[in-house]
Parts: structure tokens; sequence; C-alpha cells
């Protein structure tokens, strides 16, 4: 087989290249092919890369977005690790059945634990009885973490997410994925580099301070296109989703609240989501949510109440959902998609003071939906590092503390992501040098036959899917 790497450089789009701030990227681009991607819906991370190496749409591999109401445990879970979430055949293990001495690894790429790839790195904090979050990820073989790490130094998780994003996890994950190349030369090396999605959504695509962003990522990426292109490998450059400008945050689950679907129970003076008794609520993930209702018989009127929402374009009930081929058993009731410039919050609580004490802090695993006000450092804290130096020394000497910087202001947030943009500038797009006819634009689905073309796989022409 033909030794291939897959850099998914999140939120590159074509408008995002240019020579002054993607130079390498930029030159690497004007020898390749190009494609445009349609994204599938929702365009969201774990959705995405589902479809890429599954082939197949939402309804038939099961990850509808991020995350989802685990129905019997009445538990919302965002951010699940199991490759066995998704319910469909791998590209890696389609191709080590039609050559056992393939290899994978998988760095960084979502559901990355319990999985039949070989090599695999994914962020996996220690949480310590006392309450504290160490950074540290996750590998098989095992012992890969221990040699990533001792030249490496520890993954830095909070780099990764949260206030302190930067362009040093992507690096990170970059030089692991050098390092278990040279170690294991694996036939397929899938490459996640998360760093265009922090400040596209916290600044939002049209701000000129994003040139930074552009420009870290671009020597990253360039870096590791002259290390494998070095090797011999084909390189297929590709992103997930494209982030729109946003300027309107909708709170659904308040919206449900104030008109009586949605329950909620008071621990300590505040406010927690109770799903179990609620007869509606919504599961926010950027542009999409989806609203879980109790009763079949109250689908229509929740439908109703959604579409009179400002900042609403499609609610999608029953066999509608199958517009979007989104119709599986962890959905929603209802899909509800944004409007371009608008974009869904999972708050909840109607009162700031009641607001559950984790809305204020980064944790992405409480939360009953997708927040990325987590990237912010609430402005009213006139003086935010020394505060946090306090609280995190309070920490390591045993003494639970909430970290809670974070802000409640939903207007923060400038970019988003998840519905499909009529721009098509703003689709994730598809970059190669290798000799497939490629067309002018793909499906998302498409994306795994190409990845086998790539390898050289035994099978027929890739057929690509015309636009609907």
């Amino acid at each position: 087989m033909q030794k291939t790497v897959v850099l998914n450089i999140v939120g590159l789009t074509k408008s995002l290249i240019s020579v002054t701030n993607t130079p390498n990227i930029a030159k690497w681009a004007a020898g390749a092919k190009q494609a445009s991607i349609k994204p599938v819906l929702p365009a969201v991370t774990c959705t995405a890369q589902a479809t890429y190496f599954t082939g197949k749409w939402p309804e038939e591999h099961g990850i509808v977005a991020n995350g989802w109401y685990f129905r019997e445990e009445d538990e919302i879970k965002l951010w699940r690790q199991s490759n066995k979430l998704v319910q469909a055949p791998k590209v890696w293990e389609v191709a080590k059945a039609a050559d056992p001495t393939f290899t994978v690894a998988n760095m960084g790429w979502w559901y990355n634990m319990n999985t039949t790839a070989d090599y695999t790195l994914t962020p996996r904090p220690q949480y310590l009885a006392d309450g504290r979050k160490l950074p540290d990820c996750y590998t098989q073989p095992a012992d890969l973490r221990d040699k990533l790490q001792a030249q490496l130094g520890t993954f830095p998780l909070f780099n990764y997410w949260g206030p302190n994003t930067s362009i040093k996890s992507s690096k990170w994950i970059a030089d692991a994925s050098k390092m278990t190349d040279d170690l294991y030369n694996p036939t397929l090396t899938l490459i996640y580099l998360p760093h265009l999605d922090y400040n596209l959504q916290r600044l939002g695509p049209s701000d000129p301070r994003i040139a930074k962003d552009l420009q870290e990522i671009d020597a990253v990426a360039g870096d590791l296109i002259s290390f494998y292109e070095g090797k011999g490998a084909q390189v297929m450059v590709l992103s997930e989703y494209g982030i729109s400008d946003v300027n309107q945050p909708v709170h659904l689950n308040r919206v449900l609240r104030e008109k009586g679907y949605l329950n909620v129970r008071v621990e300590r003076g505040t406010e927690l989501l109770d799903m179990a008794m609620s007869d509606a609520f919504a599961v926010a993930d950027h542009q999409v949510a989806h609203v879980y209702v109790k009763d079949p018989a109250k689908i229509a009127e929740v439908k109703q109440l959604l579409q009179q929402v400002d900042g609403i374009e499609e609610v999608l009930a029953g066999e509608e959902r199958y517009k979007y081929r989104l119709a599986h058993e962890r959905c929603g009731e209802i899909v509800v998609v944004a409007k371009a410039n608008a974009w869904f919050t999972y708050y909840f609580w109607l009162d700031d003071k009641k607001a559950p004490d984790y809305a204020r802090m980064v944790d992405i695993h409480k939360k009953p939906g997708f927040d990325p006000v987590e990237m912010f450092i609430d402005p009213k804290i006139k003086f935010p590092m020394p505060l946090i130096a306090a609280k995190l020394l309070r920490k390591k000497l045993g003494f639970r503390t909430v970290l809670d910087i974070i802000p409640l202001d939903a207007s923060l947030i400038k970019g988003s992501h998840g519905r499909i943009p009529e721009d098509k500038q703003e689709w994730p797009l598809l970059l190669t040098k290798y000799k497939t006819d490629l067309p002018q634009e793909i499906q998302a689905v498409d994306v795994f036959n190409l990845m086998l073309e790539h390898l050289q796989v035994p099978k027929p022409e890739p057929v690509f899917i015309a636009e609907a």
C-alpha cells in the first residue's frame, strides 16, 4: 500500500489561504488538486470525522453531534471517547482487511479509545480524588505515552481548550505524530490540528487578528508536509468545517423553560437541568441543536414554538430529519438549525445568580451542551492572573477550589459552525497531489473512498455523490 497522511486543519477554508498568511499551504496547494467538501450536518468535529472515516451518514454511523442525550441513563454526555460508539466500519478496518500488514496511527482524531487502530493518541486528563485535573494523554500502545511525554513534555491540555488555548497543543500533536512515524512507520496517519478553531470562534473569521493564528498553523502544517513527503507519503490536507461570523446567541432552553417544557432542580441555591422531569430540552451544539421531547403528542407544539424563535432557520421533526440523513435513534425528536449569523447556547437558567457552578468553569463533561465561552476569562475580573495563580496554588495544596473564571456572556462569541453555509468559500476543503480525478465539489462521505484510493486499496473507482 501507499503510505498516506491526512492533515485535518480544523476551520481551514479557501478564503483563509493566502501567500501572506499561509505561505507554506498556499505554495503546496498551488500544485495540488482542490475540492470543496459539502459539510455534513451538523458540521461539528465528531460528526464530521466519523463521516470521513466511515463513509457513512450520521443516520448510519450514529454520531449525530459532539454529544447527545443518553436516554437509558437520563444524562447528556459530550466528548465521549470510545470508538465503539461509531456504528460503522472504519477506513483502517477496510484497509487492514485488504492487506493484513497495513497499520494506522490516529493522532488526535476523535473516538480514539477502545479502537481497532494500531497506534493512537488522544487527550485524557487525570482526574484526582481531591478534585484536581492534571494534563495527560492516552495512547496505544500504552508506553507510547511515556515516550512522547519524555521527549515533548506533558501534553499541553490547558492549551488545547479553555482561555489559554494556543498553538502549543497543535504543535505538540504534530511533533508526536512525527515521533510515532519514526517509531512505527504506519501506512496511514490521521493528524488533528485544532488551532484555528479557537480564535475563529473567539474573534470571527473576518477579524484581522486571526492572521497570527493562520501563520502559526501554516508553519506547523508546512513542517508536517515536508516531513511526510520526505518519507514518500501521499499527503491529503482537509478540514471538517468552515467557521462563519455570528452575532446572535439563541437560548433555546430558556425558551423551553419559559413555556413550561423544561424543568430544573435547585441545589445549594443553584439550578441544574432536570432532563428526566422535562417535557422538552435542547442539547445545543454550535449552530445545530437536538431537542428531545418526552411525549410524542407534544412534538408538533414544541416545533411550532421553536419556529417562532428569532435566529432559527429550520425546525425539523420526524421524517423531516431525513433531509440531512440524521434520523438516528440518538437524534432528538426535533433538530433545529440556526440562521447564518446565529448560534445556540446551552443556558437554561433565567437568573445568572442561580447558574450552576460549572457554568463559570471549563467543564466540558458536566455542561449539558457545548460552551465556546469557555475560551474567555471573565472581563469583569480586574486582575485575573493573580486570582488564577492563587486558586491553582490552593488546588496544589489539596484544597477544593472552584476555578470560576468563565463569563456568562454569550455575546462574546463571534464565530460558529454547524449549519451548511450558503457561501461555498466557507465550506471545508480537500487538497491533494494524488493522481485522482477530483471534482470541484464532493460530499463529506466521499472522503472515505479518497483515503482508500490514496492508500491504493484495491477497490472500484470512487463514485462521487451529486450535490442534493
